[in-house]
């Protein structure tokens, strides 16, 4: 009896096994021949919802533009049309074969497209105030680039969606946790710029307006006002954006002013140093709001403000010390967070600091606070 019992479960344990090996020989021939076309339509399936989440953020972003337009156009005027019609509005950057004089070309461009912002919004919100348009430059900014982000990741999906070319489709999937993220920050920076908030990029303008707080500013070049400050025997000229409106300006052309009007001076002198206050960048893993320093022009955007103060200050060997206050991405177009605001208090110091340790009394110091001034005064 035990013996036939016995015989029976090897009998059983035996047709299980063979089972188990079939369907895994069955499984191993489906992944060999089907698992690319698996994974790829896993893949399809991950774009597929960011691509419908950048919608929703994107069709948000479209109406609170609409709205915050609404607020200062013509009444019974809808300028739904019109602003459909400029979210695709682009910019084609200049020839770069000979990169002889792009420069030039480059700040050109960007001067027209400038123009033609402030044109949209004069004609869009008439009543509207300079520092109320210059806000809704940023508005329309941002969702002009919420909508260019929701148009690439879409090319992609179809285009893999209609090719099923997983190389085609792995172009946007390896890079979607970033283009998401980026998303999430212009959505925040939407309503920054439509309430007139300050934001993360305005560190180095704060640290500048704290400088100037108490001090007659004029305006030195497009969007830029400067204040002269008396600072432990040293003559400080410093500029920044001109708030509260949504402003960068053109700072390199002011400090080509300043090097220039100093050098003039019949009392003679020169510019002793330019010191640069930017935010910038952290490492995953660094404290938001904590400062650097080091030597060079810190400044993004296009390269053309770089350029001019690398310019001036090698023509005339001024030395360009920076100091940066770190944040992510998304603090960087976000309403501006404590830490940010508290890390401008060091960065002062340090500015203060470098100032003393490496002028004297008698020499100037351009103290140029670089970035978007939205929400911050003078």
């Amino acid at each position: 009896m035990l013996n036939t019992i016995s015989a029976q479960a090897s009998q059983g344990g035996d047709t299980l096994g063979s089972i188990l090996q079939i369907v895994y020989l069955f499984s191993f021939l489906i992944f060999m021949f089907y698992g690319q076309k698996f994974q790829t339509w896993m893949m399809l399936r991950e774009i597929e919802g960011a691509v419908i989440r950048l919608r929703i953020i994107r069709d948000e972003a479209k109406k609170l533009t609409i709205g915050a337009i609404q607020e200062f156009g013509n009444k019974g005027t809808d300028p739904t049309p019109r602003i459909e019609h400029f979210l695709e509005y682009f910019m084609i950057m200049p020839a770069s074969l000979d990169p002889a004089g792009i420069v030039p070309k480059i700040d050109h461009v960007v001067n027209v497209r400038d123009k033609r912002f402030k044109s949209e919004v004069a004609l869009l919100a008439p009543v509207a105030n300079e520092v109320q348009k210059n806000n809704l430059e940023g508005v329309l900014e941002v969702a002009i680039g919420l909508n260019l982000i929701y148009r690439v990741v879409n090319h992609f999906y179809l285009m893999g969606k209609k090719t099923m070319s997983l190389y085609v489709i792995m172009q946007i999937q390896m890079q979607l946790p970033l283009v998401m993220q980026l998303a999430q920050a212009y959505n925040a920076a939407l309503k920054a710029f439509a309430e007139g908030q300050p934001i993360g990029d305005g560190a180095g303008a704060l640290v500048a307006a704290k400088l100037m707080v108490g001090h007659a500013n004029r305006e030195l070049a497009k969007d830029i006002v400067a204040s002269d400050i008396d600072f432990e025997g040293r003559k400080l000229i410093v500029l920044k954006s001109k708030g509260p409106g949504a402003t960068v300006g053109k700072p390199g052309e002011a400090v080509e002013k300043i090097v220039e009007v100093v050098r003039n001076n019949p009392e003679g002198g020169q510019v002793a140093m330019v010191v640069m206050i930017d935010a910038a960048s952290k490492f995953e893993g660094e404290k938001s709001g904590e400062t650097s320093e080091g030597v060079g022009a810190a400044i993004g955007g296009t390269g053309v403000e770089q350029f001019e103060i690398e310019a001036v200050a090698t023509k005339y060997g001024i030395p360009v010390h920076a100091v940066i206050v770190k944040e992510s991405i998304e603090e960087s177009v976000a309403p501006m967070t404590k830490d940010i605001s508290d890390g401008t208090n060091v960065a002062l110091a340090r500015v203060k600091r470098i100032i003393l340790e490496d002028t004297k009394e008698g020499e100037a110091v351009i103290v140029a606070g670089i970035g978007n001034t939205v929400g911050i005064g003078q």
